[in-house]
């Protein structure tokens, strides 16, 4: 016969919860930081500079009425969702989330596999990944980690600690939009301007605004100088101001990488200058500086200065 004492004993080791062996816990804690740090390095930027991550969007096929509202959104989402992985007890709930959207991720460079084939990945800032094999593989180790911190992480628990989270980071993310937007000033540029018969923004993010003349030879080794800056997000945009037929020949032959618009007029009436070569810089749609030296340490030193180029 069993006695009481043995009855309360077995009773008391069934309320006991089992101990959680300590490889589990050190294998998912590990996991889920390596996950985390990137989803904080993804979603802060986006946070931080949602008009240049919204450029990066665009470039990725994101439709351009939506990336600038889907940059704030994943920037907001990607950051909770960090937050969580570094919380024990809400890590299964991070890891839910961050698999969600790697796979989400994945589809998306999957449908426009061929489009975008060759083409920087715009997921993470100063972290260059070209869509292609590579990127999968990348993607699928970080959707494998995500996996490992949410299995071998505790019962989650405080969805009470997960909304005050979300709302904390959604509030400074349209604080930090909203400051960001108050600080634009200088002369506005169109919103659009052609580039082969098609509209081309300039609201969005870092642009740089190139004046030349095909035959000058002037402009031609500026822009040679210019081919082999770092110019990371920052766009740039051929106005040529005389003989537009030879501006495709001067992209090709100088090696600057930039957009041709055929709107000279239309731009000269706002930014006027005196000649060329001459350049204006944009950010978010607003005349940021103008630039007419192009000749020793210019205009890369001023370029840097103002964050166009790394």
């Amino acid at each position: 016969m069993w006695s009481m004492n043995d009855s309360m004993a077995q009773a008391a080791c069934r309320a006991m919860p089992l101990e959680v062996p300590r490889w589990r816990t050190v294998v998912g804690t590990v996991a889920a930081v390596l996950v985390a740090l990137l989803f904080y390095l993804s979603g802060l930027w986006k946070i931080t500079d949602p008009e240049g991550a919204a450029v990066r969007m665009a470039q990725a096929r994101v439709p351009e009425w939506l990336s600038l509202g889907a940059a704030i959104g994943f920037g907001i989402v990607e950051t909770v969702a960090a937050t969580l992985l570094m919380v024990p007890r809400l890590r299964r709930w991070g890891a839910i989330v961050t698999a969600f959207l790697l796979l989400a991720f994945l589809g998306w460079f999957a449908i426009h596999y061929q489009t975008l084939r060759g083409a920087e990945c715009s997921c993470f800032p100063w972290l260059k990944r070209a869509v292609g094999p590579g990127f999968f593989i990348g993607d699928g180790v970080m959707l494998a980690l995500a996996a490992v911190a949410g299995v071998l992480s505790p019962r989650p628990r405080g969805l009470r600690t997960v909304a005050l989270i979300t709302g904390a980071v959604t509030v400074f993310a349209l604080v930090s939009w909203g400051v960001g937007t108050v600080r634009q000033t200088g002369t506005r540029a169109p919103d659009t301007v052609l580039v082969d018969g098609q509209a081309y923004s300039l609201r969005q993010g870092k642009v740089l605004l190139y004046f030349f003349d095909p035959q000058c030879m002037h402009c031609f080794e500026a822009a040679q100088k210019m081919s082999s800056l770092p110019w990371g997000a920052t766009r740039v945009v051929g106005v040529p101001i005389s003989s537009p037929q030879y501006a495709p020949q001067f992209v090709g032959d100088t090696g600057l990488k930039m957009a041709i618009t055929s709107e000279h007029q239309r731009l000269k009436a706002i930014f006027p200058y005196t000649s060329v070569p001459a350049a204006v810089a944009l950010e978010n749609g607003r005349e940021t500086a103008s630039l007419v030296r192009f000749e020793g340490e210019e205009p890369a030193a001023s370029l840097k200065r103002m964050g166009l180029i790394k």
